[in-house]
């Protein structure tokens, strides 16, 4: 036990892939030169354009995912493969392999169980407006539900502690997986950290695999799960005030109507506007009993985390060349 807590941690990069033949051999040699002692994974999710293929030429250990979408891939990673940290970054080439060493030093450092590259500029330079519309309103949206932990939550440059790998349930299918992710480290409020870096863009032949409204709609309904999941009481509590207020706009006027003649002239409205207030009752009280399903599911979900080893203060640092020297401000 004592060689182990003083052996330098297991580092493994996962690269998850879809059809990123023009950027993956670039990749992996590029986090080969920066982790010389790291391994590398690539998993490829059905791409078509022989990206597989380079990925091992240049050095990578390849392996498969055959259900389409990132979340797929990421619950596979996390549950195959053995390391003491793990480092995920996308295989287009916008994230610097240069950065790694800080984004695993600021794991370590920080006892942290993650470690987000915020991306500078993501919002001037995403590829289309719709997407760096996208990313501001989810970024706020994250804010408002779950907390101010991170400013950049769709970043696919994270590094992981073994415990956050290995207790978390990944249900999301595609790009929906990092807001997951998010809220995951809110529900558990486990210790992260988020650093700037530089964000650049795609090459040439390469093509993003995002579609702003298929894929915004499908994060805006993770949101609703999450919250319904994690925050079900102000989830429900939502829905129970707005079906109130409906109910009681559709009263008013009957009621009035009551006060002055003594009858009740619509009769369809005022079975409607009873049936609404029945029904927000009902929310309110699913949301207040769900509330304490969703406390017990956190506790136990924190206990299996914390029987999980934490990563020891005496793993060395390791910077871009083997040390800390590549240290930058972090956000705030």
């Amino acid at each position: 036990m004592a060689d182990a807590m003083t052996a330098e941690p297991r580092v493994a990069v996962l690269i998850p892939c879809y059809n990123e033949a023009a950027t993956i051999a670039d990749v992996v040699t590029g986090f080969r030169a920066a982790l010389p002692k790291a391994e590398i994974y690539v998993y490829d999710n059905n791409s078509t354009d022989g990206t597989a293929l380079k990925a091992m030429l240049a050095g990578a250990i390849v392996r498969m995912e055959t259900r389409q979408g990132k979340g797929h891939v990421v619950r596979r990673m996390f549950a195959d493969i053995e390391a003491d940290i793990y480092l995920m970054a996308d295989g287009d080439g916008t994230y610097s392999a240069a950065d790694a060493g800080h984004m695993i030093s600021e794991l370590i450092d920080r006892q942290a169980d993650m470690v987000v590259g915020a991306r500078r500029g993501v919002h001037d330079d995403a590829g289309r407006q719709g997407h760096a519309f996208g990313n501001r309103l989810f970024n706020t949206l994250y804010r408002t539900l779950f907390g101010t932990d991170f400013s950049d939550i769709f970043s696919g440059y994270r590094a992981f502690s073994r415990r956050f790998a290995k207790t978390f349930p990944a249900v999301s299918a595609g790009f929906e997986i990092e807001t997951e992710m998010s809220v995951h480290v809110f529900r558990l409020r486990l210790p992260v950290s988020e650093i700037v870096l530089d964000y650049g863009r795609r090459p040439e032949g390469s093509h993003s695999k995002l579609s702003t409204f298929r894929d915004g709609f499908r994060i805006l309904r993770m949101f609703a799960m999450l919250m319904k999941e994690v925050r079900p009481f102000a989830f429900f509590g939502i829905l129970s005030a707005f079906l109130m207020l409906l109910s009681g706009a559709l009263m008013a006027p009957i009621l009035y109507d009551y006060a002055l003649t003594g009858l009740v002239p619509r009769q369809p409205t005022w079975v409607l506007a009873t049936a609404l207030m029945m029904i927000s009752f009902v929310a309110l009280t699913a949301g207040t009993i769900l509330d304490s399903v969703a406390r017990s599911r956190s506790e136990q979900l924190r206990l299996w985390y914390n029987s999980m080893p934490a990563i020891h203060a005496a793993f060395p640092r390791l910077g871009a060349e083997g040390s800390p020297s590549n240290r930058r401000t972090k956000a705030a």
